[in-house]
C-alpha cells in the first residue's frame, strides 16, 4: 500500500528520520489505514529476546521501592520492555526461583534490589545483571544508588550542627551491606566532632517495629541521648511513635532523624528530618545501564552514585536538654 518494501517499512517504523519524508508519510498513512500495530513478540524472537526485565525484590510492601519501580519503568516502558517482578520475602529459596527467569529465556536481564549475588553456577557468564540500591559485597555486579556512607556522615554532621553530642545510631539489620556503610559514615562524623566516646550503635532494623524496640533500647541504656539518627525512615517513625507513648516529646526532648524520604515522612507527625535518595532518578539510570549492558557496551567498573540531600523538617532540633536524665 505504501509503494515501498518491507525493508523500507520497518525503517520508518523504527527509526522515521533516516527516510526521507515523503516515504515515511507513505507508510504512515498505510499504518493508519490498515490498523497495523508492530508484533513485539515476533521481534523479540526474531532477536532472541524476550523484551522481559527481571526486577528483584527482598520486600515488595516496602515503600522505599515505589519511585524506584517507577523510574525503571518508565526507561523500560520507552524501549518497549516489560518489567517481572520478583518478590523474595527474604528467602534464599524463592530468590533461586525467580532468577530461573534468566535461565530459561524468560528474562534478558535483572536489577537486583536484595542486595544478594546469583548463587554460584546459577546464571551463565555474561547474564546481564545490575544492583541497585543495595550493593553486592564480594561482587564486580555493577551498582546503581547513593553513597550511604557519605549520606549517613552528613546526616550525622547536621545533627552535630545542631549541637548534639550525645547522638545514638539505629542500625539497620546485622549482615546488611546498608547497615555497615551507614553505621560507617554515623561514625566517622562523629569521630571527626571528637565523640568518639559518645558512638552507640543501638540494635534495630528497617521496620516500624524494629524502630518502637529500639526506642525502648534507647529509653534505657542511652538515657543522656539528645538525638537519634535511623538507619532508614520507616524505623525513624517506629522510634518517634514508641517516645510519644511513652510521654516523651521529640524533638523538644530528643530528635529523631531518617534516611530515605519515603512517601509519609512529610506527613508523619512531626515531620521527619531525613536524607533524600534520589529513587526516582536511581531507578531511571539503573535501567539505562541494563539496556547498555544487553547492547554490548561496556559496563562502570566503579560504583554509580546519584546525589543526596538533607531534607529538615520538624523531627530534629537544638538540644533543649541533656536528653532524658
Amino acid at each position: 500500500m505504501a509503494g515501498v518494501s518491507t525493508a523500507t517499512v520497518s525503517r520508518a517504523l523504527q527509526s522515521p528520520d533516516i527516510v526521507s519524508k515523503k516515504t515515511r508519510d507513505a507508510v504512515f498513512a498505510a499504518v493508519s489505514e490498515t490498523g497495523y500495530s508492530v508484533n513485539t513478540a515476533a521481534q523479540m524472537l526474531r532477536r532472541n529476546r524476550s523484551g522481559t526485565i527481571l526486577v528483584i525484590l527482598p520486600d515488595i510492601a516496602n515503600p522505599f521501592f515505589s519511585k524506584i519501580l517507577s523510574g525503571i519503568e518508565e526507561v523500560a516502558t520507552q524501549a518497549n520492555l516489560t518489567i517481572l517482578i520478583g518478590n523474595t520475602n527474604g528467602e534464599d529459596e524463592r530468590f533461586a526461583n525467580i532468577l530461573e527467569n534468566l535461565r530459561n529465556g524468560r528474562a534478558d536481564g535483572a536489577l537486583l534490589l536484595n542486595g544478594c549475588a546469583p548463587p554460584d553456577g546459577l546464571l551463565a557468564e555474561g547474564v546481564p545483571v545490575i544492583s541497585i540500591s543495595e550493593r553486592v559485597n564480594n561482587s564486580d555486579i555493577p551498582h546503581v544508588g547513593t553513597n550511604n556512607e557519605e549520606a549517613a556522615y552528613d546526616a550525622t554532621r547536621y545533627l552535630v550542627s545542631l549541637g548534639h553530642r550525645a547522638i545514638a545510631h539505629a542500625a539497620g539489620p546485622d549482615g546488611n551491606t546498608l547497615t555497615e556503610d551507614r553505621f560507617a559514615g554515623y561514625a566517622r562524623a562523629m569521630a571527626e566532632a571528637g565523640l568518639d566516646d559518645k558512638i552507640n550503635r543501638v540494635p534495630c532494623g528497617f521496620s516500624f517495629g524494629d524502630g518502637q524496640r529500639a526506642a525502648r533500647h534507647v529509653l534505657a541504656k542511652h538515657a543522656d541521648a539528645t538525638a537519634v539518627f535511623c538507619a532508614n525512615d520507616e524505623s525513624a517513625m517506629g522510634m518517634i511513635r514508641c517516645l510519644q507513648d511513652e510521654g516523651y516529646v521529640v524533638p523538644d526532648q530528643i530528635s529523631v532523624m531518617g534516611f530515605d524520604d519515603v512517601p509519609y515522612a512529610s506527613i508523619f507527625q512531626p515531620e521527619l528530618t531525613t536524607v533524600h535518595q534520589a529513587r526516582n532518578l536511581i531507578g531511571k539510570q539503573a535501567m539505562r545501564m541494563l539496556l547498555d549492558f544487553l547492547s554490548d557496551q561496556p559496563m562502570p567498573v566503579s560504583p554509580t552514585f546519584l546525589e543526596h540531600s538533607i531534607v529538615v523538617r520538624n523531627s530534629t532540633s537544638e538540644p533543649l536538654d541533656s536528653g532524658f536524665s
